[in-house]
């Protein structure tokens, strides 16, 4: 650079030497001019240089981005080859599909066909079960109504028997501790009256103590037309020893039995279907034998009185 200014000063220093002033003015106007140019390529050379540096950078960058996109373009062409790789073999696949879809359909559709036709019988079975299930839930219902009502009438029934038992223990009240006693169980109420009250030894008369007692009791049965009335006659197993028509125990407790029967037949208003009389003999004692006490406990009649159990009998027919 220092060259390009040492030269044109020697040739100025030269021609001031040799030329007139008109002809230096010219020069030197000329050198100005020059000077002018030389700076102005000073300028455009430094503008150059900062540009090539500028673009050395910038050619740098664009370097390091050409091999990142030449990496990239790599992996996308790998992608792409294992893409086309996949394509052609689904196209392959697909190809082998197309080919045998006939079949595959024809195949298909019948298992289809099979699998309908199990559905149906399963929707029938299924029908036909639920029907049944419906059918016993109704039966099921029925039944526990059934049961509901003949629990009330047993309830019912019941209750009318302790109110029976209450209406022959108070109409009774004058005999009690004189061997009559009036209990209920099992739903039935048993009035006992031991021989002491209405007998005579091996007689079977009913004497004057024990008639009041009997035709008490039928007072009270006749307001209770519902009731079914069983005497049964009972004795000890002491033989029986005495004279006429009878042979036994047999015989005396049932002759004992029909004498009680006959008494509440005396209250016309007792239906007579409802009497029974049997006779026992000595084979339901309520007591031993092997003493005085119990065998007087055990000659006794009972008069045993049940609900006509008709409805409950029906009811439980159609369970």
């Amino acid at each position: 650079m220092k060259k390009v200014f040492i030269i044109p000063a020697l040739a100025f220093a030269f021609t001031t030497a040799c030329v007139p002033a008109k002809k230096f003015k010219e020069l030197e106007d000329r050198f100005a001019e020059l000077e002018k140019k030389n700076e102005n390529l000073r300028n455009d050379l430094s503008d150059c240089e900062d540009f090539n540096t500028s673009q050395t950078a910038e050619l740098g960058t664009l370097e390091k981005e050409l091999q990142q996109v030449k990496e990239e373009k790599n992996q996308l062409q790998k992608e792409y080859d294992q893409l086309t790789g996949a394509h052609n073999n689904l196209q392959d696949s697909y190809n082998a599909l197309e080919k045998n879809s006939s079949s595959a359909l024809a195949e298909n559709s019948r298992q289809n066909r099979e699998l309908l036709a199990q559905l149906e019988e399963k929707e029938k079975a299924l029908a036909k079960e639920q029907a049944r299930l419906d059918k016993l839930q109704k039966d099921l219902e029925a039944r526990s109504n059934r049961i509901d009502e003949l629990e009330g009438m047993i309830a019912a029934k019941d209750a009318k028997m302790q109110a029976l038992k209450n209406s022959i223990s108070k109409a009774l009240t004058d005999f009690e501790g004189k061997g009559l006693t009036v209990e209920q169980r099992n739903g039935k109420v048993y009035v006992s009256m031991e021989n002491k009250l209405l007998f005579s030894s091996g007689s079977w008369a009913v004497g004057s103590q024990g008639r009041p007692a009997v035709k008490q009791l039928g007072t009270v049965l006749a307001q209770n037309p519902d009731i079914n009335v069983l005497i049964e006659g009972h004795t000890d197993n002491d033989p029986y020893g005495g004279n006429g028509p009878l042979q036994d125990n047999w015989d005396l407790s049932t002759k004992r039995a029909t004498a009680i029967v006959h008494i509440l037949q005396e209250n016309s208003s007792i239906d007579p279907n409802r009497l029974t009389a049997a006779g026992r003999g000595e084979f339901v004692p309520v007591a031993s034998n092997e003493t005085t006490e119990g065998k007087a406990k055990n000659r006794r009649i009972e008069v045993i009185l049940t609900p006509k159990l008709d409805e409950i009998s029906e009811l439980l027919n159609d369970m």
